[in-house]
């Protein structure tokens, strides 16, 4: 069965959402870097710390992880400071 959606390998950072981590105080500048990246096909592009073994196992009615997917987290205030630049759709 086809997927409704599909990440596309060939699209290409476009612009980051919100500040970057060291902006928001959530780096130490050398290898924990959490962003928020916009790609050229519209699609949104997360680094965060891959938890997915952790929550697998208590993820709520309904939600559910592909083998190809990865559960990441990211620090809220870099959600927050991204809202003024995602759209509205």
């Amino acid at each position: 069965m086809a997927r409704s959606w599909e990440a596309d390998p060939s699209a290409l950072f476009q612009r980051r959402l919100g500040k970057s981590a060291k902006e928001l105080d959530r780096s130490d500048g050398r290898d924990e870097c959490p962003d928020i990246w916009q790609l050229d096909n519209g699609d949104i592009a997360v680094i965060g710390r891959d938890l997915t073994d952790v929550y697998e196992p208590r993820l709520p009615e309904g939600v559910s992880l592909a083998p190809d997917e990865r559960l990441v987290v990211i620090p809220g205030i870099m959600l927050s400071a991204a809202k003024p630049d995602i759209a509205d759709v």
